[in-house]
């Protein structure tokens, strides 16, 4: 598998293999070549189906029944190769050469690379494009870079503090406590903060402990499995009592979430109905209905289990056996590879569940989380003792 972006006789090229045939996009319009022109491109694929932009002008490429998934697991490369021998020869249209010129700000998956001397791998024959200490976007917040004797400086804008206009004059002095995040609201020249997990109160001051985690939105918990090496990933499960009044909310998500072929399982609700998504190597949607009328969105407390045996999926709700279903029979991909990593309630702040999870999950949970078993554990996970942000003590109440 593959998938390659090129310059040919002036024209960008995307090309990717899924495993069956290439497909082979190029733009409409060719590339400014006197260097002085910067050129936005988007290029990408979903499943099978690709797509091409470049300045505004897109192209797409309509699926046709094939293979959807792109397993390469290899390094991802800007510009060259270490080697030729790594480009494939339908990746490209003649013989493989580097490329000439600038490249910055590249998104891959909705996270951007650093482009700097110590963040890649390795790379060669790489310079500053913008020959100076300046380089791109060294300022923050639409700040402006000018080059001094002993470097640079930054002149930022009127909201904007900070040696690389990165601090809010909002939160320049904010009292927000231990571990907290301060969070601008210019509209009224003020801020909020967030609390670290453990923490509450409108300055993050009041040190809280729980047994029932309550979401509130923008929250999170992110666990890290400390018996992961050990575990049997061909046979996973994962159990914990819910409630919500919401009809959308990502509950769980086991696995990394950092690109699209990482494996994970996770639990959600879509439409009032509980959602099950799992995906061991291939991405693979299974949607849950148990019912004609929601029965997860009233407040009261309900039990889910997921158990995974190889690609045999059983779904419990209230002890009920709601789904028995084998999702690949040909047993290519059997093993829960989820890194040991698992979410609850949503991800990082900054990182949106929809687009996290590809559109599977609309938005973060908004309810309460207790008594979550990974595997056949005799102990329930600590919540307490993860990482995570805005997750208050629902003990009391319902």
């Amino acid at each position: 598998d593959f998938l390659c972006i090129s310059l040919v006789n002036g024209f960008i090229q995307l090309r990717y293999n899924l495993g069956d045939k290439t497909v082979i996009l190029q733009t409409f319009q060719k590339v400014h070549a006197n260097g002085n022109t910067w050129h936005s491109l988007k290029a990408g694929r979903a499943g099978n189906e690709g797509y091409l932009d470049l300045d505004g002008i897109n192209v797409t490429q309509k699926a046709s029944p094939g293979m959807n998934v792109l397993d390469t697991h290899t390094d991802f490369f800007v510009g060259g190769v270490s080697s030729l021998n790594l480009v494939n020869s339908m990746a490209v249209e003649n013989e493989p050469t580097s490329f000439t010129g600038c490249v910055r700000e590249i998104v891959i998956n909705n996270r951007e690379l650093k482009l700097t001397v110590t963040d890649p791998k390795g790379g060669a024959n790489v310079g500053d494009c913008d020959g100076t200490v300046c380089g791109y976007t060294v300022c923050k917040n639409n700040g402006t870079c000018q080059v001094e004797n002993s470097g640079f400086s930054c002149s930022c804008p009127q909201e904007w503090i900070g040696s690389t206009c990165e601090q809010s004059i909002h939160c320049s002095q904010n009292r927000c406590g231990s571990q907290a995040l301060c969070i601008p609201q210019p509209t009224s020249f003020s801020y909020i903060c967030v609390c670290a997990l453990g923490w509450s109160g409108k300055y993050c001051d009041s040190k809280i402990e729980f047994f029932i985690a309550k979401f509130v939105g923008s929250s999170y918990i992110k666990y890290t499995d400390p018996y992961y090496g050990k575990r049997d990933l061909q046979h996973s499960r994962i159990s914990l009592n819910f409630t919500t009044n919401q009809t959308e909310g990502l509950i769980a998500w086991m696995g990394k979430g950092e690109d699209e072929d990482n494996d994970f399982l996770a639990i959600g609700l879509a439409n009032g109905t509980l959602k099950v998504v799992i995906n061991l190597g291939e991405r693979i949607s299974v949607p849950l209905i148990h019912s004609k009328y929601s029965t997860c969105c009233d407040e009261k407390w309900h039990f889910v289990t997921v158990v995974q045996n190889q690609t045999c999926i059983k779904v419990y709700l209230d002890e009920d056996l709601i789904l028995f279903e084998d999702i690949d029979p040909q047993r290519k991909y059997t093993a829960l590879n989820y890194g040991g990593i698992c979410y609850f309630g949503g991800f990082e702040i900054g990182r949106k569940v929809n687009i996290v999870t590809t559109g599977l999950f609309q938005k973060e949970f908004i309810g309460k989380i207790k008594d979550v078993v990974l595997f056949q554990d005799s102990k329930k996970i600590q919540l307490m003792k993860a990482e995570g942000y805005n997750v208050y003590n629902g003990n009391y109440g319902n």
